[in-house]
């Protein structure tokens, strides 16, 4: 049986940045992918207990490892209005529960990573819905699930994956920004980074590379779920990402910053429902590793040649001097600014300049 969107699988194929194209080192997976719910928290326990024990003899067979672990606190009834962010404190304790076993299992296993993903965390009319109370009662699930991996002594790394609807109307993780708002509101931020899916992007009305620019930019981009979409439908399609453009643009961001390590690259794709031999199942994730590849490629080469870097350099060159550069240090204020302006009149129009860029950038594609 196909599964709904909403409860996708995520026992997928990773590319990190250090694997071999020949070789793929490591896998992820949500806790009920690996094996069943049962009619209790104990029955599901004990299953994944059976499950994992075999996981853990493949990894030793193969040095296959786990990029990272999560739970699914979307798909079952109980979380249909939400997991952590539920009204029910009960169904909220059953998630944490759940939570509990699986940062257990991703200690077992050795997991790099514990992802968030709150499918459900959200609400579909503000008048049956207490906000503030919600959000709080949110960050305390996560400082719960921290005091927890500390406990333990797991060294994994917490990621939070946004997504901005569907099957909620209005969730709380809409997109990069909010994910880090909220993060450094409650005073989590030293604790996770994002690990951002470009099709959830889109979904937000962003272009591709827009949450992985973003995450980066504040230093909380921490692994990509690459998959693609397509945003004139207005849902969750997770499509194997094939657009060079599109990786082009993640992987320059990545290097820029300097890798993702311990995050990854991971297609939690499907292929499409008219893609109906086995063949078409091994395109996709080869298809989807070169274009990242070329990306990877790509971008290399964009910024070992400077051309473009050297452009954006020379349109912020005003702030490298004078008052310009007070502003860039933080210590510029409104007097010196009118001055200025007594002083200097009316700006230039200056051109942006957007198809010599683009121009430029389609030559490296």
């Amino acid at each position: 049986m196909k599964a709904p969107r909403w409860s996708r699988p995520r026992s997928v194929f990773v590319l990190p940045l250090s694997s071999s194209p020949s070789l793929v080192k490591y896998y992820t997976f949500h806790d009920r992918d690996m094996s069943p719910e049962g009619s209790t928290l104990e029955e599901s326990n004990k299953n994944l207990d059976e499950i994992t024990e075999l996981a853990r003899h493949l990894q030793n067979q193969t040095g296959v490892k786990v990029l990272w672990v999560t739970c699914n606190l979307f798909a079952h009834p109980r979380y249909m209005n939400g997991a952590a962010t539920n009204p029910d404190f009960h169904v909220l304790a059953y998630a944490s529960a759940q939570v509990k076993k699986g940062l257990d299992i991703a200690k077992k296993l050795g997991a790099e990573n514990f992802v968030f993903w709150g499918g459900r965390e959200g609400f579909l009319s503000v008048h049956n819905t207490d906000v503030a109370a919600e959000l709080k009662h949110m960050a305390n699930f996560f400082k719960m699930a921290i005091k927890y991996k500390e406990k333990i002594g797991l060294k994994c790394q917490f990621l939070i994956e946004p997504k901005p609807k569907e099957p909620c109307k209005h969730q709380y993780d809409y997109d990069a920004m909010s994910v880090i708002g909220f993060l450094k509101h409650y005073g989590l931020e030293s604790h996770f980074k994002l690990n951002i899916e470009p099709n959830h992007t889109t979904l937000a009305g962003h272009s591709y590379e827009h949450d992985v620019v973003m995450a980066s930019a504040f230093g909380m981009l921490g692994s990509v779920d690459s998959n693609t979409g397509s945003p004139d439908l207005g849902w969750d399609t997770d499509q194997f990402p094939m657009d060079i453009r599109n990786t082009t643009l993640v992987m320059k961001a990545i290097i820029e910053q300097g890798g993702l390590q311990p995050g990854g690259l991971n297609f939690d794709a499907k292929v499409r429902r008219e893609s109906t031999d086995l063949e078409d199942l091994f395109v996709a994730h080869i298809g989807a590793m070169d274009a990242f590849a070329r990306g990877l490629r790509n971008a290399v080469r964009l910024i070992e040649d400077g051309v473009m870097a050297g452009m954006v350099k020379e349109r912020y060159s005003s702030f490298s001097h004078g008052l310009g550069q007070k502003v860039e240090d933080g210590c510029g204020t409104l007097e010196e600014m009118e001055a200025f302006i007594e002083q200097n009149g009316e700006p230039r129009a200056t051109s942006a300049k957007q198809e010599k860029y683009e121009s430029i950038f389609n030559h490296y594609i």
